[in-house]
């Protein structure tokens, strides 16, 4: 979990989340540097199981999720923000899916309404259209979330450390390297209810301009070209060329 200025809404995600995962499980949660009580709410939850890691400096939401998953010591690595609430069963749901493929994508309800997949919601006979897949990430119509995403610990080192260059959508980064490898699947029950837009939410707000729409494409297609490097190094290194 990346947390910032969080206070509102904090405790009610921890409280759905560790009673969604095992004993043995762990909630990694990296503050940055939020100047409300964020952090005290974390570092007061006495529950074992929640690591609480502070930075000392504010580093925007793609890295301190980064600083997160680097941390984490689990063999399913899960995405969480401060603001949802984690629906009972998830857990269960999407490590079943990562038993088969490496990145997992769930869909999300809306919270306060009703408990269906969002009309936009990801289908899972769509997980193994690579390459539709991968156009709808660049394009921006495939609705892939962080918050309901993992990956499995045998991909880490595919998907971390995020490119320097990503200063949004760590989700989109996931998604085009899972695309790329063929190691996606789609979960169509919801995994969260998704907080859409509040005043502490990173989501933008309205339209964006032409110069923000290029800027991101372009940085989406750099992440192509350096997810496609990462999986050509592990194909090596596995066969040995």
């Amino acid at each position: 979990m990346a947390s910032y200025n969080g206070s509102a809404f904090i405790s009610e995600q921890i409280e759905s989340i560790l009673a969604d995962i095992g004993e043995h499980d762990e909630l990694v949660v990296v503050d940055d540097a939020s100047t409300d009580g964020t952090a005290g709410i974390v570092a007061g939850i006495t529950d074992p199981r929640v690591r609480l890691i502070r930075s000392p400096e504010n580093r925007r939401y793609v890295r301190t999720f980064n600083a997160a998953a680097e941390l984490a010591r689990g063999e399913y690595i899960f995405f969480a923000d401060q603001d949802d609430l984690w629906i009972p069963g998830r857990t269960e749901r999407l490590i079943r899916s990562l038993e088969v493929r490496a990145v997992v994508a769930g869909n999300v309800a809306l919270f306060g309404g009703p408990p269906d997949p969002a009309p936009w919601s990801l289908r899972s006979q769509d997980s193994s259209h690579r390459v539709r897949n991968l156009i709808g990430t660049l394009v921006g119509y495939r609705p892939y979330y962080g918050c309901a995403m993992g990956f499995r610990r045998d991909f880490a080192a595919v998907v971390l450390p995020m490119p320097r260059y990503l200063y949004e959508s760590h989700d989109l980064w996931l998604s085009i390297v899972a695309n790329l490898a063929g190691e996606m699947s789609h979960v169509e029950s919801p995994a969260v209810l998704y907080r859409r837009l509040h005043d502490a939410n990173e989501t933008p707000r309205g339209w964006r301009g032409p110069k923000q729409i290029l800027r991101a494409r372009i940085m989406l297609l750099r992440c192509v070209i350096t997810a496609s490097a990462r999986l050509r190094s592990r194909r090596r290194a596995e066969t040995g060329r």
